[in-house]
């Protein structure tokens, strides 16, 4: 677990037609908990085993997507060095003053090589439901819908991914886990700032800032497999699913949320430690590496972003 610097994914904020939608498709069915909405129309969410004020942000618009991603940072004093390292690199930093979201402190932000804006901060309100720390329960409010458990990470399209994978490396102290290279040269690349198999993945597209998909994070494969039931119960577009990746080795499933933004469940994946070596996957096993059982890519897969 990172102690300094860039801590994990805190939040995501997602461009929704339909808010009413939206929201009965996070809370209800991936099973999220709603905090609060703003006078602007965004809505504020967060998992029950999540301490922060929230970890997916809702906005109303006209066309689905990601705005940005929020990863916490251990102090203010990481975000005044960050802001250092990120000008110093020759990337234009802007400020987000305490407060623009609920519960959230001051933020700094920043656009990528691929296209996709960042932001890092220091400090959340903690807000309810969230885990206990005295005596503590296993659920703290009884589980519902997917039981998602936390916001997990997003997987994000665009180009020029070698370059952005360099700027996390050398800026951000993030480690490549695992990539995807074939002849032409990195098509994907899993990024961990912890000890996960990844906190941020990328994979190389021509068009920038496009969204893949947001992941949570499910208990047990059990759980995906329920998710799998849920999905059919209401009638939840569905893109592939349950099944296992190669690379991370997750249990997982994919379907979409009623603007059209992928979404993933999944459970499991290994443990990554600083000292690992990046792992390879080539072009000859390039379905096994995404899709473990079929062993071969879907089309929608591959081309399907907001």
């Amino acid at each position: 677990m990172a102690m300094t610097g860039v801590l994990r994914p805190g939040f995501v904020q997602v461009r929704v037609l339909d808010v009413e939608k939206a929201v009965e498709h996070y809370a209800k069915r991936i099973g999220l908990h709603e905090i609060t909405r703003g006078a602007d129309g965004r809505v504020y969410l967060k998992a029950g085993d999540e301490f922060d004020h929230h970890s997916i942000v809702l906005r109303p618009a006209d066309q689905a997507g990601m705005d940005y991603v929020g990863y916490k940072v251990a102090s203010d004093a990481d975000l005044d060095s960050f802001e250092k390292r990120i000008t110093a690199y020759g990337i234009a930093v802007d400020h987000v003053p305490a407060g623009e979201q609920p519960g959230l402190g001051r933020r700094i932000g920043f656009t990528v090589p691929t296209g996709h804006r960042f932001e890092l901060y220091a400090h959340a309100d903690l807000s309810d439901p969230k885990p206990d720390i005295h005596n503590p329960d296993v659920w703290s409010v009884e589980p519902h819908g997917m039981a998602a458990t936390r916001f997990d990470h997003v997987l994000l399209y665009g180009p020029n991914v070698d370059e952005t994978v360099a700027f996390f490396e050398t800026v951000l102290d993030f480690r490549l886990a695992e990539r995807l290279d074939p002849p032409d040269g990195l098509l994907a690349a899993f990024l961990s700032c912890g000890m996960k198999a990844h906190d941020i993945a990328f994979v190389k597209h021509t068009e920038p800032g496009k969204l893949h998909h947001i992941s949570f994070n499910l208990e047990s494969w059990s759980d995906v497999g329920h998710a799998a039931d849920i999905i059919t119960r209401f009638d939840i577009s569905v893109d592939i699913g349950p099944t296992r990746h190669g690379i991370t080795r997750g249990q997982t499933i994919y379907f979409f949320d009623p603007s059209g933004n992928r979404n993933e469940v999944f459970s499991g994946g290994y443990t990554y430690y600083p000292d690992s070596p990046t792992r390879t996957w080539d072009v000859t096993q390039i379905g096994k590496s995404i899709f473990y059982y079929e062993r071969q890519l879907n089309d929608r897969f591959l081309t399907v972003v907001s």
